[in-house]
C-alpha cells in the first residue's frame, strides 16, 4: 500500500467526521456550563454552573456540549481525579460520545478559559493535566499553563494526553509550564487542529536541560492509525517541536510550524532542539520493530531556527516522505540519518522521498543521506537554486507568533513566501496538492495564495 495516498484518504475521512459533527443537531442535546465561580453541587446551568470539567463529564451524554467560561481556573492537587501507576491525572475524561454525537468541551463563545496548574505538585508523580481516555470527543479553545514536574530523575508531565479515538483537539494552547504540550499515546483517527505549544521547559528533572519536553508528541503502538496534526505551532519548547519517536503507525503532519525549539526564550541551548523529529526507536531490538516500519508524511510545514535540525529522520529504520516543506536557518535544515534494517547501527538515509522542498540559509542544508537510495525531485538543493533574501516577501521572524486568523488558521504572513521572480516559483512537480501557475512552487507556501 502506498502510504501517502492512504494518509490523504484518512484526511478526507477526518474532514468528513468534522463536517458530520458540525452539521449534526442531536435531539434533546443538553448544554452544561463550567465557570470559575461555579460549584460542583450546582445544576450546571448558565446561572448555576459547575466548578470543574470533571463534574460536567458526569452529567454529559453523547451529543451534549460543555461550555467552559472565561477566566483562570486555579487547579489544586486535592482535586486530582485519579492516581494511576506513576501518574496523577488531574482531570480524567473516560466517557465517550458516539458517531455523529460527540461530547463537546468548548470554550464559551468569545471567552478564554485558562487552566493554571502551577500549584499542582503531587510528590513523586508525573502530572497529566488532562487525561482523555474517551472517544468521539471534541475539545476547543482551552488553554493550559504552569504544569509542574516534581521528580528529579527521568520523567515527564503532560498537558493533554490522548488514549481515545475519533477525537478532535482544536485551538488548544499549552504554554509556560514544564510539561509536554500534547501527547498522543494511543488511539486512531484523531485530529490535532490549530493548536499552539510554546515556552515549555522542564527545569526540575535531569539537571534542568528539559530534554524530554516537546511541543507535540506522537508515540502510539501498532493499531493506532489515521492520526493527523494540522495547522499547529511549536516554539521555544526545551526539547523538540514535534516528536514521533517510537511510533508504530504512520502519521500525517501538514501545515505545521516549528521554530526556536531547543532554546530558552533567551536562546540558551537546552534539549535536542529539532523542529520535526520524525521517527526512530532508540535501542529497540529488531524483533521489536513494527512491520512494516511506518512511513510518516510531512508536507507544507515550516521549520525555522531550531537548535539542531529543522526536519530530522532521527535514526528511522526506513523511509519518510517530505513534501513541499520550507526549512530556514536551522543548524541542519534536512537531516536524513537512518538506522539499518535491524536497528543496530546508524547509516546514511535511505528510502526517503523529498519533493518540492525549499532549504535556505541552514548551516548545513542537507546531510546524512545515500543519494542512490533516496528520491530527490524538484527540491532547491538538487535544482541548485541560487536564492537571496530579496527573493522572499519577508524574513521577519516576529511574524511567526502573530495571532491566528478569526477561523483559527495560522496567521497569513509574508515570512518565507516567494516574491515574484523567485526562482523557486513553478519549479515543483505535481504531488496532488493545490497549486497555481504552470507547476507547484517549492516550499510550504504557494505563491499567489
Amino acid at each position: 500500500m502506498q502510504v501517502l495516498p492512504y494518509l490523504i484518504g484518512n484526511k478526507s475521512a477526518v474532514l468528513g467526521m468534522v463536517a458530520a459533527w458540525a452539521f449534526s443537531t442531536p435531539a434533546r442535546a443538553e448544554e452544561y456550563h463550567v465557570a470559575t465561580d461555579g460549584r460542583d453541587t450546582n445544576a450546571g446551568t448558565r446561572t448555576a454552573p459547575f466548578a470543574t470539567i470533571q463534574r460536567a463529564e458526569k452529567s454529559a451524554e453523547p451529543g451534549d456540549t460543555v461550555l467552559i467560561h472565561g477566566g483562570t481556573y486555579r487547579m489544586e492537587t486535592e482535586r486530582t481525579a485519579r492516581y494511576f501507576h506513576n501518574r496523577a491525572e488531574i482531570t480524567n475524561l473516560m466517557k465517550s460520545g458516539v458517531p455523529g454525537k460527540p461530547i463537546r468541551y468548548f470554550a464559551a463563545p468569545g471567552e478564554k478559559p485558562v487552566f493554571d496548574f502551577s500549584e499542582v505538585k503531587p510528590p513523586g508523580y508525573r502530572v497529566t493535566a488532562f487525561f482523555i481516555g474517551g472517544s468521539w470527543l471534541h475539545f476547543k479553545g482551552i488553554a493550559v499553563t504552569g504544569v509542574q514536574v516534581t521528580i528529579t530523575g527521568h520523567t515527564q508531565s503532560i498537558c493533554f494526553q490522548n488514549e481515545g479515538s475519533n477525537n478532535i483537539y482544536e485551538l488548544l494552547e499549552m504554554h509556560d509550564g514544564q510539561a509536554i504540550g500534547f501527547w498522543l499515546g494511543r488511539g486512531s483517527d484523531n485530529l490535532v487542529l490549530n493548536c499552539d505549544a510554546w515556552r515549555n521547559h522542564d527545569h526540575t528533572s535531569e539537571n534542568g536541560r528539559g530534554g524530554n519536553v516537546d511541543g507535540f508528541g506522537f508515540h502510539a503502538p501498532e493499531g493506532s492509525t489515521g492520526n493527523v496534526f494540522r495547522g499547529c505551532r511549536a516554539w521555544f519548547n526545551s526539547d523538540d517541536g514535534f516528536d514521533l519517536i517510537s511510533t508504530d503507525e504512520p502519521v500525517l503532519i501538514e501545515n505545521c510550524w516549528a521554530f526556536y525549539n531547543g532554546f530558552s526564550p533567551e536562546f540558551k541551548v537546552l534539549g535536542d532542539g529539532n523542529g520535526f523529529k520524525l521517527g526512530g526507536y532508540g535501542s529497540r531490538p529488531a524483533s521489536g520493530l513494527p512491520s512494516p516500519v511506518p512511513r510518516h508524511v510531512i508536507r507544507r510545514s515550516l521549520a525555522v531556527r531550531n537548535h539542531a535540525s529543522g526536519f530530522y529522520a532521527n535514526h528511522q529504520p526506513g523511509g519518510l516522505d517530505f513534501i513541499n516543506n520550507t526549512s530556514f536557518l536551522n543548524s541542519t535544515n534536512f537531516n536524513l540519518l537512518n538506522r539499518n534494517a535491524d536497528n543496530s547501527a546508524d547509516v546514511p538515509g535511505y528510502g526517503h522521498v523529498l519533493k518540492n522542498n525549499l532549504s535556505y540559509k541552514g548551516r548545513r542544508e542537507l546531510t546524512n543521506f545515500d543519494a542512490d537510495q533516496c528520491e530527490f525531485v524538484a527540491n532547491s538543493f538538487d535544482l541548485k537554486l541560487k536564492l537571496e533574501d530579496g527573493d522572499f516577501k519577508s524574513l521577519d521572524q516576529a511574524e511567526l507568533v502573530q495571532p491566528r486568523l478569526a477561523n483559527g488558521d495560522l496567521p497569513d504572513i509574508g515570512f518565507m513566501r516567494l516574491k515574484a521572480g523567485n526562482p523557486a516559483i513553478d519549479k515543483g512537480v505535481d504531488v496532488d496538492l493545490p497549486f497555481k501557475g504552470k507547476a507547484p512552487d517549492l516550499g510550504a507556501f504557494e505563491s499567489g495564495k
